[in-house]
């Protein structure tokens, strides 16, 4: 079985919370609690990828790994292929990408993710998705949609709502005979891939989207989509999602004491 290793993103730069991997939360940086969470899978590695030294020594003070990359990297992707190279993992290794902002990313999902991408040696990415349920939640271009063919093969990611309903959307209605995908950021890769991914060049759909998995599906790779097991909470954006996750751990703590 291939080795699996857990590669945290971190950059220090955030539009709508500053720092955000070192907001404490309940005492606790954010980026622990994720690295915490993150813990519980059973891999070989885990570490996290930034580009600020204070995030780097706030993870190694809390006795985890942190690998310096380039502060110029235009996704979490390409920071995750220049950890594959630093680290020279062997090209079977299984990369995930946990984010740094979800530290209540279900475990069983990180699972299934692992699973699906050993279980189709011909997909490179490994990805999940939720039903949309909702004709707004379809049109927001924040959520991003995937459609996929029979086989769970992603055939295109999306911000617009696809696949198009002529006969339902001018009534602003869910077609009840499609199966609208909402795309979860939780990824795994190969990491023969990831060496492979960061010497590829932008592709213009991955540009106009301003999705990274586009590069992927431009150059030919494959990309295994399956629907989460258990329903993903939302990550921490705002100073709102924060207010929530405070919320959501002190009703947690109070069950458990």
């Amino acid at each position: 079985m291939s080795e699996i290793v857990v590669c945290l993103p971190a950059r220090y730069q955030s539009t709508r919370l500053p720092g955000k991997p070192l907001l404490e939360i309940n005492g606790k940086p954010l980026i622990v609690w994720a690295l915490e969470s993150a813990n519980t899978i059973n891999a070989k590695h885990i570490l996290v990828a930034t580009d600020d030294v204070r995030i780097k020594s706030c993870v190694e003070n809390h006795g985890y790994q942190a690998v310096m990359t380039d502060e110029n990297h235009q996704s979490g992707t390409d920071r995750l292929a220049e950890v594959a190279r630093i680290m020279n993992w062997s090209d079977d290794t299984i990369v995930v990408n946990y984010q740094g902002d979800e530290p209540m990313t279900p475990k069983p999902n990180i699972e299934q993710l692992i699973n699906a991408l050993v279980d189709n040696p011909h997909a490179a990415i490994a990805t999940l998705f939720q039903r949309i349920v909702s004709f707004d939640d379809l049109i927001n271009p924040n959520n991003v949609k995937v459609v996929t063919d029979n086989s769970d093969n992603a055939l295109y990611f999306s911000r617009s709502a696809i696949p198009y309903s002529r006969d339902t959307f001018a009534d602003k209605k869910l077609d009840k005979n499609v199966d609208y995908k909402h795309h979860i950021g939780l990824y795994a890769y190969r990491a023969k891939f990831l060496k492979q991914f960061s010497q590829m060049q932008l592709s213009k759909l991955e540009q106009t989207e301003s999705l990274e998995q586009l590069r992927a599906l431009s150059y030919g790779y494959k990309i295994i989509a399956k629907q989460a097991i258990a329903e993903m909470p939302h990550g921490i954006d705002t100073p709102e999602d924060l207010e929530k996750f405070k919320n959501a751990y002190s009703k947690l703590s109070s069950k458990t004491n």
